[in-house]
């Protein structure tokens, strides 16, 4: 395991060449604090949307995605970041661009697979700030 900190993901979106967006879309839970540090430093508004698909042990509890909330996309928006923490099978990201179905969507993930990833080389788990938290 690799404990990633906020200063290495800051410093990355910092320098990072992000796709032009109107939008961005958070996947709730670990795509919360990256989609809201991008829509900082992008200047866009920022919606949450969860999705049930994996376990605090980050292993599938369905067979699909279940996407249990709504996205309220403002008027005006054409382009849409798509964000979360991890891309593995990319179940998440499908099932969020159904509903998003009528935008352009980019997808964004920290490392795994998306259209644009932050960490490309990691390989293995990653320990991010926001999991290390202990509020015991």
């Amino acid at each position: 395991m690799k404990k990633i900190s906020f200063s290495e993901i800051s410093k990355g979106i910092k320098s990072f060449d992000f796709p032009e967006v109107d939008f961005i879309v958070g996947i709730g839970k670990g795509g919360i604090p990256p989609a809201a540090l991008i829509a900082y430093k992008l200047q866009k508004s920022l919606s949450v949307i969860f999705v049930n698909y994996r376990d605090d042990k980050n292993e599938p509890c369905r067979k699909n995605a279940l996407v249990t909330g709504k996205v309220r996309v403002p008027a005006g928006v054409k382009r849409i970041l798509l964000i979360d923490d991890v891309g593995v099978t990319g179940e998440t990201f499908r099932a969020v661009k159904r509903l998003l179905g009528k935008y352009k969507v980019s997808t964004f993930a920290l490392k795994g697979f998306a259209d644009h990833v932050l960490f490309p080389e990691l390989h293995e788990c990653v320990i991010w700030p926001w999991k290390s938290i202990n509020p015991g």
